[in-house]
């Protein structure tokens, strides 16, 4: 079944638009191999503000919570919060993510963030091929990009800081897909639960995500002969293109 439907995820005014995912060599033959895309636990992204509210949230919370701010005494709220803050960090190890890049071409920026040598992949799929291609406890929806230090993330969803992030992150245009995976005792979280790994993987009909399969604008001639060799020999029957972002211009 497809990935599911949710409010907080926001789709793309066009389910076809297309979307990308750089990586290197390695991750590309290790999800043929697999047959799954990888997700990685929130807290393993990279990104120390992954899951968290703004500076805002602070901010306008006695505003926002009037009410709730006027009957509880100060040491109650700095109990409640401080407990909701623990969670909240907590819960970062059992959500897991899968990014990919939203645009209707290549990106020269995201071939230098995400590929770190000249022997790199990128694969372009759309926004409906990721989302049909996902099972439904998986949401998928595009990134929003706000000031973190002023702008109000949406409460009432513990999804909400998963599809926001600091402007600075904004040449991304991520599309993300996730899922959690709480670890439950007794009918209640178990915050003594040994997260996996650094991620899950979630298997996929990778013949039916995948469009194109793009190699690095300056990879040799060989490694694009080498990727068509690898897709045939996994069965992925994908046109394999030559990135001509460094192609010699006209003048």
């Amino acid at each position: 079944m497809p990935a599911t439907p949710h409010p907080v995820f926001k789709q793309p005014s066009d389910p076809g638009t297309p979307i990308w995912r750089y990586m290197d060599f390695t991750k590309f033959v290790s999800m043929l191999e697999s047959g799954a895309l990888f997700f990685s636990r929130a807290d393993c992204l990279g990104d120390p503000f992954e899951g968290s509210y703004s500076r805002g949230n602070e901010k306008l919370r006695p505003i926002v919570y009037k009410e709730r701010y006027e009957k509880l005494p100060p040491d109650r709220l700095e109990t409640l919060h401080r407990n909701e803050s623990q969670h909240n960090k907590w819960q970062r190890q059992w959500t897991f993510i899968n990014c990919w890049h939203m645009n209707s071409g290549e990106s020269a920026g995201m071939w230098k963030l995400y590929a770190k040598t000249n022997e790199a992949i990128a694969i372009r799929s759309s926004f409906f091929r990721l989302a049909n291609e996902l099972d439904d406890k998986t949401y998928v929806g595009v990134v929003e990009y706000i000031d973190f230090d002023h702008d109000w993330v949406p409460e009432g969803n513990t999804f909400y800081p998963y599809v926001h992030k600091r402007r600075s992150f904004s040449h991304e245009q991520e599309v993300r897909a996730l899922f959690v995976k709480w670890p439950i005792k007794d009918n209640r979280f178990d915050y003594e639960a040994v997260p996996p790994n650094g991620g899950l993987e979630q298997r996929v009909n990778v013949q039916e995500l995948v469009e194109s399969v793009y190699v690095a604008p300056t990879c040799p001639s060989w490694f694009k002969v080498l990727v068509e060799k690898v897709c045939r020999r996994y069965g992925l029957s994908k046109p394999v293109v030559q990135s001509s972002l460094d192609a010699e211009p006209f003048f």
